[in-house]
């Protein structure tokens, strides 16, 4: 009978990290990005708006998850006139989290 509980147990474990714990892009983005992008994506002196972001309008998922994943520093840097790197975050966020803040960040360029 234990083993069997322990088996529903681990069942419903497996079953709850999916689509029950799915990342919140929003909430990510809160609480890594908008120290530097600001709290609505609306740009702050260390980093670039979102808002009708050219590079997040047009680029694909994977390229904007690259740049998160690993960020940009020194002849990388898109942005210049910020002093600050944009810092690697692929250590700090899962896949997951990544991909849920690539498509917050979509839905913030595209806002009108």
């Amino acid at each position: 009978m234990k083993r069997l509980i322990a088996v529903g147990v681990v069942a419903l474990a497996v079953a709850f990290t999916g689509s029950a714990f799915a990342a919140d892009g929003a909430a990510t983005f809160k609480a890594k990005c908008a120290a530097c992008h600001g709290a609505d994506g609306q740009g702050t002196a260390m980093a670039p708006a979102f808002k009708a972001n050219k590079f997040i309008l047009e680029s694909k998922e994977d390229v904007i998850a690259a740049t998160v994943t690993n960020g940009r520093a020194g002849a990388e840097k898109k942005y210049k006139q910020f002093t600050i790197a944009m810092p690697a975050q692929g250590k700090v966020l899962s896949a997951d989290d990544i991909k849920a803040v690539v498509a917050h960040l979509k839905t913030i360029a595209a806002a009108k």
